[in-house]
């Protein structure tokens, strides 16, 4: 691969005049990350070892800008160290694209992007590209952009899935069968606002028939900054059905809030409310999902809740407090957890305490250079014996995850 990364760049250099080179950009990401997990998104029980590995991202980032329309390509590898053996053959299917889309644009103001792309909004609790994976996430839709005027925008977004070209319609259950979405967007001098209506569609076989169910969320996000002071709250509802028929009825909702205590330093606090089920309950499913957001972003760094685990569950109840320092080119942070189940937990038919545990999240970054990065993480959970519960494995057990990782992100036009 790095043969075919020099050869290209070479002919890339030669052959394009520089009026064309202004408009197409190259670049790439190289990150490797070695890991240790002793308790990550589940609890760790003592009979088990602890998990120590190294995993890699490398992307090839093509961009093109046209006054009539762009072009979108990103191919990534992703691997862990060792699963491909020294004397290889072909690899195990780890070659994948992340990203190939066209935009046409019509006008200033109105454009509509088709393809494989990332989908990142607001706070990306409901959209957004999952980075901190190796993989990362992308969708295959038609995405209609309009500039409303100078302080607003609206996304239209289409999406229908298949596994394979089809004769007749076959189930679908890799992701979404069906999606459509609508993002408008507005800002003012110290303040802006978003509203999104998501309608979401999972097939599943009922006997004979192909069925798709459909549920919506619509909700809004704001933020405030002033001078030193930074608000963001997000209220969200979930209606509809979901997979297995249920009536849908949950909400979520966040406040937060940050200060800059110094030129160097700033502090935040904030809560989250996601609403659950009680889990003797036979009725309504009022479990609130975020779908397709960013969810190692939130809730603590260790992922015990919505990264692949805890939907249809209990719900949480997320009250934290942190600080972040930065000057020059490092900076460090650290964010404290106090986990709580918002519906009724219950275990041999009694209910059990609702406090699941506190996490502890530390990170440190180092700017090495423009274009590289060294990034390191620590964090423990102290989990209660309602976890233990919820999760099952050992709360006694020291449960923490720790992790450093080198990004490199060239632009090989430069």
């Amino acid at each position: 691969m790095k043969k075919l990364l020099l050869l290209l760049v070479v002919v890339i250099g030669a052959l394009l005049p520089n009026t064309l080179i202004a408009q197409l950009k190259f670049t790439g990401e190289m990150r490797p990350r070695t890991e240790y997990r002793k308790g990550l998104k589940t609890l760790f029980n003592s009979d088990d070892d602890a998990a120590f590995f190294t995993s890699q991202r490398t992307r090839l980032n093509l961009n093109y800008s046209d006054p009539k329309f762009k072009v979108g390509l990103s191919l990534q590898d992703v691997r862990t160290w060792g699963d491909v053996a020294q004397l290889n053959m072909s690899d195990n299917n780890k070659l994948m694209l992340h990203e190939a889309w066209g935009e046409l644009l019509f006008t200033e103001n109105f454009s509509l992007k088709v393809g494989r792309q990332e989908l990142v909004y607001d706070d990306s609790r409901i959209f957004g590209n999952v980075g901190w994976t190796q993989q990362a996430r992308s969708h295959d839709l038609a995405l209609l952009k309009f500039k409303t005027d100078e302080q607003g925008q609206l996304h239209i977004g289409l999406a229908y899935n298949n596994d394979m070209e089809v004769l007749k319609d076959q189930l679908y259950t890799t992701s979404y069968k069906s999606m459509q979405f609508a993002w408008y967007h507005r800002n003012y001098d110290d303040f802006n606002f978003s509203l999104l209506f998501l309608n979401n569609g999972l097939q599943k076989q009922d006997g004979a028939d192909l069925k798709t169910y459909y549920s919506q969320t619509l909700g809004t996000h704001v933020n405030y900054k002033k001078e030193k002071l930074g608000l963001t709250a997000s209220a969200y509802i979930q209606t509809g059905k979901d997979a297995t028929d249920r009536d849908l009825n949950a909400y979520l909702f966040s406040l937060g809030a940050d200060y800059a205590l110094t030129d160097n330093f700033k502090g935040n606090i904030g809560l989250e409310i996601l609403s659950g089920t009680d889990s003797n309950s036979t009725g309504d499913n009022k479990s609130f999902t975020p779908l397709y957001g960013t969810n190692h972003k939130f809730n603590g760094h260790m992922d015990y809740f919505y990264v692949g685990n805890h939907t249809g569950n209990v719900g949480l109840v997320d009250a934290y407090i942190g600080g972040a320092y930065t000057k020059d080119k490092i900076s460090v942070g650290g964010t404290l957890h106090r986990f709580a189940t918002q519906a009724d937990l219950i275990a041999a038919g009694e209910k059990q305490d609702s406090y699941l545990g506190t996490e502890l999240d530390l990170s440190f970054g180092y700017k090495y250079s423009n274009s590289v990065t060294f990034k390191l993480g620590y964090s423990q959970m102290f989990a209660s014996d309602s976890m233990e519960v919820l999760k099952g494995g050992d709360s006694s057990e020291g449960q923490c995850w720790g992790w450093m990782m080198l990004v490199f992100k060239p632009n090989f036009l430069k």
